[in-house]
């Protein structure tokens, strides 16, 4: 049997004490929480989609600004420059359609969901943020940790109905803040695993509060271990990498494959994406390598590689 939704008026006064709870505990210091500007909150989206949110804060979002403050300053870029400022972030699809999108917009990112929903790489949830977010438009906003707090607070068991809820019990007047604190809420107290119940400014009337591991979303991942032999060819100080075409790493450089030589060992190091665990061990190669483009140390540092070949790098000498 379907749940029903709730009356709104029911809400009003847990609606009060979430934002009063956000005032006081909430992340204000995330740099795109005080702008306005539709492609700078959009490019934290973007990022945040597979990045925890004080990484892109401290690392890459600044970072990425400075060297394209506007969309059209990433229009204009190739497609190399911005994996390269991309590169240690991972799911580098996310780059590509960020950069797609840039040519698309050229200087104007849409102002609806709609016309949002029709750009490469962007879903439901992230042109709800930008429209809550950047253009502090009145539509509910549902990420992973808002998900989870709204099928705790109203008990529910069915996944399908969290948009129906969410929208029921969205404050109109402060949408914004509102969205921001679900979003807080969920990053900071009712978490996946021993949430703090206790500290919940929903503590009184959340529905889910005595069982609340019945309404976690989070299931543990099988991971998949994996053994990678990487070559190292090093010709008149430069380093041998090859471009890759693989969905994962498309247009990025990488350490060539090879067979491993016993003798030619120079070490090994843990490496994680996705559902992988990977075990990456370096040899070297002294085989010219087909297809390979050769960089200096210096050319590296800019240079569209991997995390998992800046990995690499702390092996080789050059």
């Amino acid at each position: 049997m379907s749940q029903s939704n709730p009356i709104k008026s029911e809400h009003l006064k847990a609606q009060k004490l979430l934002l009063d709870w956000f005032e006081k505990e909430g992340r204000h210091h995330l740099p795109w929480r005080n702008t306005r500007d539709v492609y700078r909150v959009l490019v934290s989206e973007i990022m945040l989609q597979q990045t925890q949110a004080e990484r892109v804060a401290k690392d890459y979002y600044p970072h990425f600004l400075k060297s394209y403050p506007t969309i059209s300053d990433l229009a204009k870029a190739s497609l190399d420059d911005v994996l390269s400022h991309w590169s240690g972030l991972g799911y580098y699809v996310r780059a590509r359609n960020l950069h797609k999108l840039a040519k698309i917009c050229q200087k104007r990112v849409p102002q609806n969901m709609q016309d949002l929903q029709k750009l490469p790489g962007v879903g439901r949830y992230t042109a709800s943020a930008v429209c809550s977010f950047a253009l502090e438009q009145s539509v509910a906003v549902v990420d992973t940790n808002i998900k989870r707090v709204l099928l705790r607070y109203f008990g529910l068991h069915e996944q399908n109905l969290v948009l129906e809820f969410a929208n029921s019990f969205l404050n109109h007047k402060d949408s914004r803040r509102h969205n921001l604190a679900l979003m807080d809420l969920g990053s900071l107290i009712c978490v996946p695993k021993n949430p703090t119940c206790k500290d919940c400014p929903l503590n009184i009337t959340c529905k889910g509060r005595e069982n609340p591991e019945l309404f976690t979303l989070k299931k543990p991942v099988q991971y998949e271990n994996m053994e990678l032999f990487l070559g190292v060819n090093i010709r008149n100080k430069k380093l041998a990498l090859v471009r890759s075409s693989s969905k994962l790493y498309n247009g990025l450089y990488l350490l060539p494959q090879v067979d491993p030589v016993e003798e030619n060992f120079l070490g090994s190091f843990k490496h994680s994406y996705t559902k992988y665990r990977l075990k990456v061990n370096l040899y070297k190669s002294f085989d010219l390598v087909k297809g390979a483009k050769y960089f200096t140390y210096e050319e590296l540092q800019d240079a569209p590689i991997s995390s998992m070949t800046k990995k690499a790098l702390k092996f080789i000498n050059f």
